[in-house]
């Protein structure tokens, strides 16, 4: 099985820049897809970005697309998500969740971490 941990949330002000890392045991990393999603309050979870096994291939959700940045780290078992021009529409909890193939539906992943908090707000 695989266990992954979010970290990096905080509150920052509309224009901030945050990178969330979520770090992964118990598993063979490299054989997962790393995807983020988020969830805004009183709103569904919805994809955020993926990075293919060996990090070669990313996607992102249009409402993100030159603003953040998925990215991985096999050697150290951990994926990135850089977030910068943040938006008060960015707030949520974000989560990060591996998976066998390249989707963008959250059905498709297996394992979910806790989630972290990322809160744009003046």
């Amino acid at each position: 099985q695989v266990q992954l941990v979010e970290s990096g949330g905080g509150l920052v002000q509309p224009g901030a820049s945050l990178r969330l890392s979520c770090v992964a045991s118990g598993g063979t990393f490299d054989s997962y897809v790393l995807g983020w999603f988020r969830q805004a309050p009183g709103k569904e979870r919805e994809f955020v970005a993926l990075v293919s096994r060996s990090g070669g291939a990313t996607s992102h959700a249009d409402s993100v697309a030159g603003r953040f940045t998925a990215s991985r780290d096999n050697a150290k078992n951990t994926a990135y998500l850089e977030m910068s021009s943040l938006k008060p529409d960015d707030t949520g909890v974000y989560h990060c969740a591996a998976g066998r193939i390249i989707a963008t539906r959250e059905n498709e992943y297996s394992y979910w971490g806790q989630g972290t908090l990322v809160t744009v707000s003046s």
